[in-house]
């Protein structure tokens, strides 16, 4: 810390950014919180490098213990006009409240956020998250559907 006029002042590299320090428009956040605190045990204790089915059972494991409830592969019908088009299976819907959706790739592109909205849509939730465990640290990001402009969507920053 420096001192700066009668403030102390962090160095830049332990500043927050934006996205981390607002927090006011989530919504469902103590259990978003014990979710990602579950998904944080599971790669500390794992680390980087496995396939995403292995961080799968691994979290699943992780959620029984600590109390969350959770349905694992949760299929969704999609619909076009009234007529189902296909399935899809959902890694995680926690507390019919969340998505949870794992991956373990190099990085996170714009069509996983894109994806995640279009499960969010079929299965009539509001928020969900993508966790990339292939990654150091984890990667957490929330993914929201189109929301009131009073409500923002916000990435964790971990």
């Amino acid at each position: 810390m420096t001192l700066v006029g009668k403030k102390l002042v962090r160095p830049e590299r332990f500043k927050m950014n934006l996205e981390t320090r607002k927090t006011g428009g989530l919504r469902n956040r103590e259990l978003t919180d014990r979710i990602i605190a579950a998904a944080i045990h599971v790669h500390r204790e794992l680390g980087p490098g496995f396939l995403e089915s292995v961080y799968e059972e691994a979290l699943a494991v992780e959620f029984a213990l600590s109390g969350i409830q959770f349905i694992r592969q949760k299929p969704i019908a999609l619909f076009y006009k009234d007529h189902q088009i296909g399935e899809h299976r959902l890694d995680f819907l926690v507390e019919h409240k969340i998505i949870v959706e794992l991956k373990a790739i190099s990085a996170l592109d714009d069509i996983h956020f894109a994806i995640g909205r279009s499960y969010l849509k079929a299965a009539n939730l509001e928020d969900g998250l993508l966790l990339n465990f292939a990654t150091a640290p984890l990667t957490i990001k929330r993914f929201c559907r189109e929301l009131p402009a009073e409500i923002k969507c916000e990435d964790l920053v971990l």
